[in-house]
């Protein structure tokens, strides 16, 4: 089917229907599209070897989960008779690793403010000297427009105290 445009020219409209040709067919351009960009021997060594991992670690994650569970199953009744030396050993371990990781998270922050104060530097103090600015400036603003204009609540008391 064709029209005849403005200049001349014209102008093919596929058509569509019950008599579509191989050519006329809208499938036709996406075929075309599929063999232009066909892939490589080099991507499909790529694919095959992909899928054969991929599936070689899904069996080794079913094999490992399946080994778990019966270890846990056979050791079970060994875990249940000594539980109650087991049980206060790991809550003794666990307090003593918390108490280390509280005592070093207090000398890091002892030293980073010591670092701080005595002028050299550390990592981070330019964010803090920015935050202490912006906070310095903010309160100055807010005394400046308190100064101005009596106030952020400046003629609010009586509606927050009506009988006032």
């Amino acid at each position: 089917m064709a029209e005849t445009l403005s200049n001349g020219e014209s102008q093919y409209w596929p058509t569509y229907g019950t008599n579509t040709t191989q050519r006329n067919s809208p499938y036709a351009s996406l075929l075309h599209l599929f063999r232009s960009h066909s892939p490589t021997s080099s991507h499909l060594f790529g694919f095959l070897a992909l899928f054969i991992s991929g599936g070689l670690l899904t069996f080794l994650l079913g094999v490992t989960v399946t080994a778990t569970a019966f270890g846990f199953i056979a050791f079970l009744p060994l875990i249940i008779i000594s539980g109650p030396i087991w049980l206060p050993g790991f809550i003794l371990v666990g307090g003593c690793f918390a108490v280390a990781g509280f005592l070093v998270g207090a000398v890091a922050v002892v030293s980073w403010t010591y670092r701080y104060f005595r002028g050299m530097h550390p990592a981070g103090s330019d964010q803090m000297d920015y935050a202490r600015g912006r906070i310095y400036d903010t309160a100055s603003h807010v005394k400046d427009y308190a100064r101005e204009y009596g106030g952020y609540f400046h003629g609010r008391a009586k509606d927050a105290a009506p009988g006032a």
